[in-house]
């Protein structure tokens, strides 16, 4: 685990513990440091160690000079925009250390600069693979474990928090609301696809998602460990990796769609193409929590007045204040219709039999699902890729001869 990894990690799980602390569970608090302290120490990994100290040195800071930060004490929108640009920026170091570790692989030098496990996350055909075979052969892959860990991460967010991953951490949705944004300030006009239109449009995310669940299921189980012992697989985080670095004509196109789609309609990526959106809309209707509106309490039916705040603060145009329960596999949990709300009993992010989840709430839940499990793993030893250096650097430099 490299040091951003360790430092990304650490200060996670101890922001959640702070979290805790002041939403007044205050012995799950102390249970929780505790016992990530313990787990880290335990590990005699000297940047997990350091990291920690300094995770808590950052936290005592904030909460010193910014205590509403540390504390959670702010308005959902703002809260979630400080996890999205803290997890989006973790990730751009995470991507730069990789992209130097595969650029110096690929000139013949010995890396001086560690490989981020992580990076195996993109790699989700991979981790679908891995996960078959846990099931069905009782293996666990050696050379990207990270990949299945983290697709397992993804699905039990989907599961447990609806598709707040989406919401929340993922920082391809961040920069589609910063394409978006720009694009206003010059073309303020929306040019939304009728809804005859936009409904069949939704469902191409789902058909790339099918492609992706073909490749996965249709694999045998016997073929299996052929696969995961293959070349093509201890090198496909580098293909990943130089498709980024020296993309082609076609992948250039294929970026420029995308950032025109993501720019033109907001969230548009999310809403047409983005697989990872399909799988999480599909499992969030499975989980407990969905956006409910309180009839005793909303303005439409105790005042009788026309509100829709809650629908027009919506980046996926869901109708909110015309539904009693959010069931639509576009609802992000983003809680923007929740913070719009000017009855702050009428809409909540809650259970069917009236278990309340707050911002500070998803915030914890979310962070947990996202570091504890990792660091779980790392510790369990199913995290580090076994795959030597020295091997890696042979197949990058033959990376054009292999295929599947």
């Amino acid at each position: 685990m490299s040091f951003i990894e360790s430092l990304t990690l650490t200060l996670a799980l101890t922001y959640s513990v702070s979290l805790l602390y002041w939403s007044g569970k205050k012995w799950g608090a102390a249970a929780s440091g505790v016992l990530v302290s313990a787990a880290i120490l335990s590990s005699l990994y000297w940047p997990l160690i350091a990291a920690l100290a300094i995770a808590v040195i950052i936290i005592g800071l904030v909460n010193k000079f910014q205590p509403q930060v540390a504390q959670g004490d702010m308005r959902s929108n703002n809260l979630r925009e400080g996890v999205q640009h803290l997890l989006a920026l973790s990730m751009l170091l995470v991507g730069v250390q990789f992209a130097v570790n595969s650029a110096l692989l690929k000139a013949g030098v010995t890396p001086w600069l560690m490989r981020p496990d992580v990076g195996d996350a993109f790699l989700p055909i991979a981790g679908g693979i891995e996960l078959k075979a846990i099931v069905t052969l009782g293996i666990w892959d050696q050379t990207h474990p990270a990949a299945a860990v983290m697709l397992t991460v993804v699905l039990l967010t989907g599961l447990l928090c609806k598709r707040a991953f989406c919401g929340w951490a993922c920082p391809l949705g961040l920069a589609g609301e910063y394409l978006y944004k720009l694009r206003k300030r010059f073309i303020k006009a929306e040019y939304l696809p009728p809804a005859w239109l936009d409904w069949p449009l939704r469902m191409l995310k789902y058909l790339i998602l099918a492609g992706l669940l073909y490749i996965i299921i249709g694999m045998p189980a016997a073929g299996i460990p052929g696969y995961l012992n293959s070349n093509y697989h201890k090198i496909a985080d580098l293909k990943m990796a130089l498709f980024f670095i020296t993309p082609g004509l076609v992948t250039l196109l294929c970026f420029g769609f995308i950032l025109s789609l993501s720019a033109w309609r907001r969230q548009g990526f999310c809403r047409y193409i983005c697989p990872y959106g399909a799988l999480l809309g599909l499992v969030s209707f499975l989980s407990p929590f969905k956006i409910r509106r309180s009839t005793q309490h909303c303005l439409i039916e105790s005042k009788g007045m026309n509100c829709d705040k809650c629908t027009r603060a919506c980046p996926a145009n869901i109708s909110v204040h015309t539904q009693l329960n959010v069931r639509s596999d576009e609802c992000q949990a983003c809680m923007r219709c929740v913070s719009a709300c000017p009855k702050p009993e009428a809409l909540h992010l809650s259970t069917r039999n009236g278990i309340k989840l707050s911002a500070r709430g998803l915030t914890i839940g979310l962070i947990v699902l996202l570091f504890l499990i990792p660091l779980i793993a790392y510790l369990s030893g199913f995290w580090v890729s076994q795959t030597p250096t020295e091997t890696r650097m042979y197949l990058i430099q033959h990376l054009n001869s292999i295929g599947h």
